[in-house]
Parts: C-alpha cells; sequence; structure tokens
C-alpha cells in the first residue's frame, strides 16, 4: 500500500501484487462472474414454474379421472374457493373437501356425469418467492341428464403457496364469461 499527497488530500493505492485487477480484465470478470450467477438461477425459477403447473395438472386429473383423493392432496389445509355452483364460496381448514363433496351432492341433484375439464395454455405463472400466482384459460364438458353440454372460454386462476411438503392450492376460482 503506497500513500500520496496531493495538495492536502492523502491518497491510497492498495497493490494486488501481480494479481491486481487491471481495467478490461477486471470488467470482463465481473461480467462473466454476473451472467454466471444470473443462468444459474435460471433452472430454479424454471423448476418453480413446472412444479407449479404440475400441482394445477394433478387438481384437474385427479377431477376428471373421479381420484378425489389425488386432486385434493394439491390443496393447503386452509383454501378459499370460488366456484359457479352453490354456496359459491368454501374457505378455511378442509375447504377443498367440502367443496368437492358439494360438488358431488350438485351435480347428483342437476344430473350432471361425465364431467372433464381441459387446461389451455396459461396466460399467467408468476412466481414471487415461496407464492405463486397461475391464470389458464380452461373448458368443461358434461352432460345433464343424458344430454352433452359443453362450457367454453372459462378461467381457473390459482394461488399456490411454497412450504416443506412442496406447492399447495391455497386458493382458486372458476370463473365463465
Amino acid at each position: 500500500m503506497d500513500k500520496t499527497q496531493d495538495g492536502g488530500a492523502t491518497y491510497v493505492r492498495l497493490s494486488y501484487g501481480k494479481h491486481q485487477p487491471q481495467g478490461r480484465d477486471f470488467m470482463r470478470n465481473m461480467v462473466i462472474a454476473t451472467m454466471v450467477g444470473i443462468f444459474a438461477a435460471g433452472p430454479v425459477f424454471a423448476d418453480d414454474k413446472a412444479d407449479v403447473m404440475a400441482q394445477v395438472h394433478q387438481f384437474v386429473d385427479g377431477l376428471n379421472k373421479g381420484d378425489v383423493k389425488s386432486a385434493l392432496a394439491t390443496c393447503a389445509e386452509q383454501t378459499s374457493i370460488i366456484d359457479e355452483f352453490p354456496p359459491h364460496e368454501w374457505h378455511g381448514a378442509g375447504a377443498c373437501a367440502k367443496w368437492a363433496s358439494d360438488y358431488d351432492a350438485n351435480s347428483k341433484k342437476e344430473g350432471i356425469t361425465d364431467g372433464v375439464v381441459t387446461l389451455g395454455k396459461p396466460r399467467h405463472v408468476n412466481i414471487t418467492g415461496d407464492r405463486a400466482y397461475v391464470v389458464t384459460p380452461t373448458g368443461y364438458t358434461w352432460k345433464q341428464k343424458g344430454k352433452a353440454q359443453k362450457e367454453k372460454n372459462a378461467t381457473l386462476t390459482v394461488a399456490l403457496q411454497k412450504g416443506a411438503a412442496g406447492w399447495r392450492m391455497v386458493g382458486w376460482s372458476w370463473s365463465t364469461p
């Protein structure tokens, strides 16, 4: 370390020996280190996106196959739900199971069978830390008292939270135009 004085100010020059960073080389190394950090983080975000969408698909696939246990495994214990059949809103502990029970009761009452939900390409998959937000177009086909029915251009919106067990749905809504 060298000290020099110029007009009353003291300047310190640090010496790094033969490893002293030099202009262009130093900047190049800093840019490379920054880019490595950015690209290394990319797969983490990609994995989270795939994991989030896997939960949404597991929920829908479980319902389509009549595997309610698989569908409900995607829900957090505390969940909020808004859907188009009565009572239209469920929340709190066990909300997904209560929704499934009410869906089944409503289907029997209305003569609904063979329901199938299809998911379109997601419009949004936003992940911020341990929270995710998904909006995807959906379709729904079913038979009502034996007559084929179709609901087009519906939207499934899902909020998820990542915990020790992975991503779980903490809220979702179904809406139609």
